[in-house]
């Protein structure tokens, strides 16, 4: 037995044939032949659900039959198949160029002319079965290649984000060690952010970007940055150009998680009145991810020690943005931020600060 032919003799075959004495004949070619895995039936409307449910390799169809011709069960076949390869043997009696041309139309890749001669039959099989596999194996090889891709493509954007976790964190542990807050601060950001209705994409972006927030820092002197007490006016003037120094390491974007983390370093200390810094925007000027981020890093800074305060309580810090709103906070976000508040509680306490 030759070994190319061997390898597909246990592909699915189907006859499709009116008279029980073609198929019959059929059947014992194949199996004389070593083909193990063939089917058959003279009803042609029960091809397409044979098809759907067994995925067939090879259909040997005859043309002229009862109730349903080849043609339209080829039509039938062609919206099964899509894109695929239609592996479909006509038998035919009919030699005409016209009836021909018309299988060609409807799908058929080749013809065998009744009465058939045995060998020919199982060559032009073979030859289907050959165009078959290798159409299937570069479907499986198309498959492979896509999801190495995709794989690689989750890869690059798990390091980008876990890259933009680490910037972030970067300005963080310059005025707290464990670098939690910002773990805290943009988790709550997507708990509001969806709270607020916004949809899941939106909301993952700025789960993504807003612990760039605080990015700036890094550019803080630590005689201000650190001191235990008020700061003077000269030195809180050198404090707020952390928003416009986070801003200009992030850079301009056009698009992206990174378009937005430079909005939030840039307008996270925005206030609802349009008294916050840098630019004194106000109201729905605030973009939405800055007017989020501001609410979150008030409450988590609030309730969180820092060198230089002690932490207020969840009840007073919640008391304070809600004294705020419609000043420094968006008021409508502020219901939300109360509306998901037990959310917000739940990461407060498994992102907790060591002791």
């Amino acid at each position: 037995m030759d070994k190319n032919k061997e390898q597909y003799q246990g592909a699915g075959i189907l006859i499709v044939d009116d008279n029980p004495t073609n198929v019959k004949l059929l059947e014992m070619a194949l199996e004389v032949e070593g083909f193990t895995n063939v089917t058959s039936t003279t009803d042609p409307r029960e091809v397409l659900g044979m098809q759907e449910r067994e995925k067939f390799d090879v259909i040997l169809l005859d043309i002229q039959m009862p109730h349903m011709d080849g043609f339209e069960v080829m039509d039938q076949l062609r919206d099964t198949f899509l894109d695929d390869y239609m592996p479909v043997l006509v038998l035919t009696a009919q030699q005409d160029m016209e009836t021909r041309l018309r299988a060609l139309k409807c799908g058929a890749r080749d013809f065998v002319t009744k009465p058939f001669d045995r060998a020919e039959v199982i060559n032009r099989i073979y030859n289907m079965l050959e165009v078959r596999f290798l159409y299937n194996e570069r479907g499986r090889q198309a498959e492979v290649l896509e999801a190495k891709v995709m794989e690689r493509t989750q890869q690059l954007q798990d390091s980008r984000l876990e890259l933009i976790r680490r910037l972030g964190r970067a300005g963080e542990y310059r005025d707290n060690e464990t670098g939690m807050h910002v773990i805290r601060m943009s988790k709550s950001c997507r708990c509001l952010a969806i709270q607020a209705g916004l949809d899941e994409e939106t909301a993952g972006q700025i789960l993504h970007a807003s612990p760039m927030h605080d990015l700036g820092k890094i550019g803080i002197p630590d005689n201000i940055l650190l001191k235990p007490g008020k700061l003077e006016p000269d030195e809180w003037e050198i404090m707020k150009t952390h928003s416009e120094i986070g801003a200009d390491i992030i850079g301009v974007h056009e698009f992206g998680i990174m378009k937005m983390a430079h909005a939030i370093a840039l307008t996270h200390h925005e206030k609802w009145d349009g008294t916050g810094y840098p630019q004194g925007l106000k109201n729905v000027e605030i973009p939405i991810e800055g007017r989020i981020s501001s609410i979150c890093d008030v409450f988590d800074a609030l309730t969180s020690e820092r060198p230089y305060k002690k932490s207020w309580t969840v009840e007073k810090a919640v008391e304070f943005i809600n004294e705020n709103s419609g000043s420094h906070f968006d008021p409508d976000l502020v219901r939300h931020f109360n509306d998901a508040l037990d959310e917000i509680l739940v990461i407060r306490k498994e992102h907790a600060d060591p002791e």
